[in-house]
């Protein structure tokens, strides 16, 4: 089944969507497209100076967005820390993304759990973690 599909059952809180705050909503989505491989699911202009686009890892069911002109999701730029990317193979992830252009930081061992860091343009801080017992 496609993490999209997934039904939403009765009782379910279901976190699809993790607005991101940056300053310059194209920059970021050339970041997180060409640097992060990042699929658009959406890119709209509803209304004057307002613009939405709703980004996808790949294999997510967890989805990003870029805003401005949305009053209700304004944030300082740069201040969201340490979201997670699961990754199966973290020397393997952390590499394709280097050969991308991105600078991670070195694959460090917290107690059997693996994690490299790496920012967007904005400081908004991520991390690739890897922990050897999820299949």
């Amino acid at each position: 089944m496609e993490p999209t599909t997934l039904p939403v059952t009765p009782g379910a809180f279901l976190l699809e969507l993790v607005p991101i705050p940056v300053s310059d909503v194209e920059k970021a989505k050339e970041f997180y497209t060409e640097r992060l491989g990042f699929h658009v699911d959406v890119d709209v202009r509803p209304a004057e100076g307002v613009r939405i686009v709703q980004l996808s890892p790949p294999g997510s069911a967890c989805s990003i967005c870029l805003t401005e002109g949305v009053p209700q999701l304004d944030n300082q730029p740069g201040s969201v820390r340490g979201l997670h990317l699961v990754v199966s193979d973290i020397e393997a992830a952390r590499q394709s993304l280097i050969d991308r252009g991105l600078e991670l930081s070195r694959v460090e061992d917290l107690g059997g759990v693996f994690y490299a860091w790496f920012a967007d343009p904005d400081g908004n801080t991520w991390a690739l973690q890897h922990m050897p017992w999820r299949k």
